[in-house]
């Protein structure tokens, strides 16, 4: 999906340059991020700036066209994360060392275990940002 530069630009903005769920930062990434819907054009959602987020490669082909993902520990549905609409600290917490997300509601734990937001790789990253404090974000 293409958006315009102004849009683009206001997306990454918004989102500090960070990707809205697992909080790589786009300067740190071999691949450029995408600006991403959260309700997916599939399920109705628009091109407006409250229904997109900036998103990692990865993040955004796990997230596709989901919105709702079981719960690991209920095992319920529930909604994904939704950078627009929820409260980052009520769904997540970082490890002791920074390098993985905790789920601390129904939402975190489904949307950390769907999008894979502490897969191999990121987990990496985070570390060594860590090392030279970069990580975690402010």
């Amino acid at each position: 999906m293409k958006f315009s530069t102004a849009k683009r630009k206001e997306v990454e903005k918004r989102a500090k340059n960070l990707c809205e769920y697992c909080l790589c930062r786009q300067d740190h990434s071999p691949q450029s991020f995408s600006v991403e819907h959260i309700l997916p054009k599939s399920k109705n959602g628009n091109d407006e700036l409250e229904n997109l987020a900036l998103a990692c490669q990865a993040c955004n082909n796990f997230k596709y066209t989901k919105t709702e993902a079981i719960d690991p520990l209920s095992q319920q549905k529930v909604p994904l994360y939704n950078p627009r609409q929820d409260d980052w600290t009520e769904h997540f917490a970082w490890s002791a060392d920074f390098t993985e997300l905790v789920g601390l509601s129904p939402t975190g734990r489904a949307t950390i275990k769907t999008l894979k937001l502490n897969r191999e790789s990121v987990r990496n990253l985070r570390r060594t940002l860590y090392l030279v404090g970069k990580h975690p974000p402010k």
